[in-house]
C-alpha cells in the first residue's frame, strides 16, 4: 500500500501526458461524438447527402423516374390529378407521392432531385464565399493604410446591399438572354443562383477573419517571421491561416444551412433554379393544392425542415466543440 500514492501520480502524469498530446481537432471530434444531438443530426445530414449522390440510381431502382412521363399519360383528364396513388387513389409504389397537378411529374422523383439542387447549391456557394471571405479577410487584416480602408469599404457596402433585390435583378437579364436554348438556360441559371448566393454570402466570414488576423498579426511568432524575410503569401498561407481553422469551420458549418434555406427561397419567388426540380418550386406549386392534396407540399417542406435543422444543430455542436470555454 505504500506504493498506492506513486501509482496514483504515476497515473495522472500518463492521463494528463495523454490529453495534452491530442490536438485541438481531435478533442472537438470527441466532443462531438459524445454529442448525441449531434450525432443524430450528422446522420440526417449524411442520408440527405447519400440521397443528393445517388438520386438518379435511387429514382431508377424505384421505378419512378425523373420527368419521364407527363400530362395525359400519368394524369385523369377528369380530376386532373394522377391517375394512381394520392390524393385520388391509394397508396401505390408505382408513384409512392402520387404525380404533380398539371404536369404529370413524379413526386418522389422531384423530392430526390431536389435534394440534390439543394445540397449541390448550397455545397458550392459555401466553397466559393468560404474562399473569398478568407482571402478578402486575411489581406484586410493584415494590411494597413488605403488597402485594409478600401477592402473594408466594399464588405460594407455588400452587407448594405439587399439580397433579394440582387437577386430580382439578375435573374429577369439571365432568363431573357437564354429564354430560347433550355438547356443553356438552365447551365446559366444554376450559375446565377451560385453567383448570388457567393456574391452576398462572404462578408460575414471576411469581418471574422480580419478581426482574428488584427489580433494575431502583432503576435511575436509573425513579427519573427516578418524580421527573417519570410514573403506576405506565406505569411498569411501558412502563419496566419493555420491558427483561423477553428473559426473558418464554425462559419461554414452555420452558413451551409443558411445557403440551403437561401436557394429553396429563391426558388419560391422563381428566381431560382430552372429546368430542373427543386424544393422551393414544388412549394410554390403545391401551396394552391393544401386542402386537396395535403402531401404535395409537406413533402418539400419536410425536407426542407429537417436537412436545415439537422445541418444548424450540427453546426452549433461544431461550434461548442471547437469552443475551448465549452465543457461538454
Amino acid at each position: 500500500m505504500a506504493f498506492a500514492p506513486e501509482m496514483a501520480d504515476a497515473a495522472s502524469n500518463e492521463s494528463d501526458e495523454e490529453i495534452q498530446g491530442r490536438s485541438p481537432a481531435r478533442i472537438a471530434l470527441e466532443r462531438i461524438r459524445r454529442d448525441k444531438i449531434a450525432v443524430i443530426s450528422a446522420a440526417v445530414v449524411l442520408f440527405f447527402l447519400l440521397i443528393a449522390i445517388f438520386a438518379p440510381l435511387i429514382a431508377d431502382l424505384s421505378g419512378v423516374g425523373y420527368r419521364e412521363q407527363s400530362g395525359t399519360e400519368t394524369l385523369d383528364a377528369t380530376t386532373g390529378f394522377g391517375k394512381v396513388g394520392p390524393p385520388v387513389h391509394g397508396f401505390s409504389w408505382e408513384h409512392p407521392l402520387g404525380v404533380a397537378p398539371g404536369n404529370g411529374y413524379d413526386l418522389l422523383g422531384e423530392w430526390l432531385y431536389g435534394a440534390r439542387t439543394s445540397i449541390v447549391v448550397a455545397t458550392l456557394a459555401t466553397v466559393f464565399s468560404t474562399v473569398v471571405g478568407v482571402v478578402v479577410g486575411l489581406v484586410a487584416g493584415f494590411a494597413t493604410g488605403w488597402v485594409d480602408k478600401v477592402l473594408t469599404f466594399f464588405i460594407d457596402t455588400f452587407l448594405a446591399f439587399p439580397f433579394v433585390l440582387g437577386a430580382l435583378a439578375l435573374s429577369p437579364i439571365i432568363t431573357n438572354r437564354w429564354r430560347a436554348d433550355a438547356d443553356t438556360l438552365t447551365v446559366a441559371s444554376f450559375i446565377t443562383v451560385v453567383f448570388v448566393l457567393t456574391a452576398f454570402g462572404w462578408m460575414v466570414l471576411a469581418r471574422l477573419v480580419r478581426g482574428e488576423v488584427l489580433s494575431l498579426r502583432e503576435s511575436e511568432f509573425i513579427q519573427a517571421a516578418r524580421v527573417i524575410g519570410v514573403p506576405t503569401r506565406k505569411i498569411l498561407f501558412r502563419e496566419l491561416l493555420p491558427n483561423l481553422t477553428a473559426p473558418i469551420i464554425i462559419a461554414v458549418s452555420l452558413g451551409l444551412p443558411a445557403y440551403v434555406s437561401a436557394e429553396a427561397g429563391l426558388a419560391y419567388l422563381g428566381i431560382g433554379m430552372n429546368g430542373v426540380a427543386s424544393w422551393g418550386q414544388t412549394i410554390n406549386e403545391a401551396q394552391g393544392y393544401f386542402q386537396i392534396y395535403p402531401l404535395y407540399l409537406w413533402a418539400p417542406v419536410v425536407g426542407v425542415l429537417l436537412l436545415v435543422l439537422s445541418l444548424n444543430l450540427l453546426g452549433d455542436a461544431v461550434r461548442d466543440a471547437f469552443d475551448p470555454k465549452t465543457r461538454r
